[in-house]
């Protein structure tokens, strides 16, 4: 649903690169709220990419509408870049300044005030680093830096793509919580990922988009409610200790006698109901993968 408080509003998007017969987008159409971040899920060459590229104004010569703050992103000019950020997959820096001096020199770009550099280093967990060169840094420290570098002008709207790619799982949940930081204080993310828990933990809602058309787009809860077993399952001590699970129905569970005779009189160690992820999600409506 369309809104005026969207930032991005796309409408029937379609591009097809320079000399290629098939077009990489079909027909796309979604919008970005104020304060939302909003997962573009799908494999490689699904058209994730290059419905950045469109977004930020790299590329031209799409059919459709696109639009961020009520105007095509090729027709605002430098002010554009003002007032976003980008954090690509693949970091590009200059290798021989050290972190901090890649932060310094981005800062200058902007003409507004921008963020404390040394302070970005600390929360992205390279205060340690901030004086090492660059090209002695990992693909992790070099992805902290690409995102720390997004954040420098203390953008209004974020482009954010494989934000957690590389990192380990204390460094990925730092720049979880930040974004989440960031969602927090009214900022708009547009997130491209196959990481289908990276999506579910952040987005207010995800797409899901093969072959340059979006298959299905709604908050991650709606869409595994919507595909989950109605069951619940009971892992519990049976004879001699052993572990033994048993399933119920979830509707009228609570006048069910077998689930009650499980609860009184055997030792329960968990009980789950039997929800979708969202990879089973993803297969059941495209009928694929992300493999």
């Amino acid at each position: 649903m369309r809104s005026s408080g969207d930032v991005i509003d796309v409408e029937h998007l379609t591009y097809t690169y320079p000399k290629s017969a098939e077009p990489v987008l079909r027909g796309m159409d979604f919008t970005v709220g104020r304060g939302e971040i909003l997962g573009f899920l799908g494999p490689s060459g699904a058209g994730k990419s290059t419905t950045q590229k469109l977004l930020i104004g790299l590329l031209r010569g799409h059919g459709g509408q696109v639009h961020v703050w009520g105007r095509e992103p090729v027709d605002w000019g430098p002010d554009y870049y003002q007032r976003i950020g980008v954090s690509f997959e693949l970091p590009n820096h200059y290798s021989k300044l050290t972190g901090l001096e890649n932060l310094h020199f981005f800062a200058s770009l902007y003409d507004g005030p921008t963020l404390d550099a040394s302070e970005l280093m600390r929360a992205v967990g390279l205060a340690d680093a901030a004086d090492t060169r660059v090209a002695k840094y990992s693909k992790g420290m070099q992805m902290r830096l690409t995102f720390a570098r997004s954040l420098i002008n203390d953008p209004e709207l974020l482009f954010l793509d494989e934000p957690t790619s590389g990192l380990d799982p204390v460094n990925a949940r730092t720049v979880k919580d930040m974004i989440l930081d960031l969602r927090a204080r009214g900022r708009t993310i547009f997130l491209t990922t196959h990481d289908m828990s990276t999506a579910d933990e952040l987005c207010d809602r995800v797409a899901f988009v093969v072959d340059g058309v979006i298959v299905a787009i709604d908050r991650p809860a709606e869409l595994k409610i919507a595909r989950s077993r109605r069951l619940v399952e009971v892992t519990y001590r049976g004879a001699e200790g052993t572990l033994q699970r048993a399933e119920f129905a979830m509707d009228g569970l609570a006048g069910d006698p077998d689930f009650h005779a499980v609860l009184g009189r055997h030792h329960v160690e968990t009980i789950h109901s039997r929800e979708a992820s969202l990879d089973d999600v993803f297969v059941e409506v495209t009928g694929r993968s992300l493999v």
